[in-house]
């Protein structure tokens, strides 16, 4: 246990967040795999994004934390924003893997200290947040990402898909093992 503890103490800032992006990066897969592409067009509520809407932005924020260190500032109402076509659930997998390589990447390229500068998120003259990059790492591509990911299991649950576990087997994982 106290080599586990002094190697976290040695672990730089971007060690550790390379170390938690890897880990639940895989936790997300587990998610998205159980999305039915048929039923995509499926939302619990009229308020509510559809199944397709939110598992794609949980796919699409696997590449926030690299787009927080390697720009100054991200515009919502830029239309030259590519989105990527999803069209089953392989492809939410694939956007993933891709967004996770290319933030793992950028977090491989930086410094701690450079994640002291400050990263904007504005929607045109609208400025959302404007925080250093190592808190917009936390707060706009973590944090969110496990916000909805939970969201996601929540809509599994409602359509009687088995939600796997995150951080020791799920309810449904248990029952499967009988």
């Amino acid at each position: 246990m106290n080599k586990i503890i002094e190697g976290v103490k040695n672990m730089t800032l971007t060690k550790a967040l390379i170390s938690e992006i890897e880990h639940e990066a895989a936790n997300t897969k587990k998610m998205l795999e159980r999305v039915p592409a048929d039923k995509f067009d499926w939302q619990p509520h009229p308020k509510s994004m559809t199944l397709k809407q939110l598992a794609t932005h949980i796919a699409n924020l696997s590449g926030m934390t690299g787009k927080i260190i390697t720009t100054k500032n991200l515009d919502l109402a830029d239309s030259s924003i590519k989105r990527p076509e999803i069209n089953s659930t392989q492809d939410l997998i694939k956007e993933l893997e891709e967004g996770t390589s290319q933030t793992l990447n950028a977090l491989r390229s930086v410094k701690d200290e450079d994640l002291n500068e400050n990263w904007i998120m504005r929607r045109g003259d609208h400025i959302i947040i404007d925080i250093p990059k190592a808190a917009a790492i936390r707060n706009m591509g973590l944090n969110h990402l496990y916000h909805h990911r939970a969201q996601l299991g929540m809509y599994l649950r409602l359509l009687d898909i088995p939600v796997p576990g995150m951080y020791g087997p799920s309810s449904d994982d248990k029952l499967q093992a009988k």
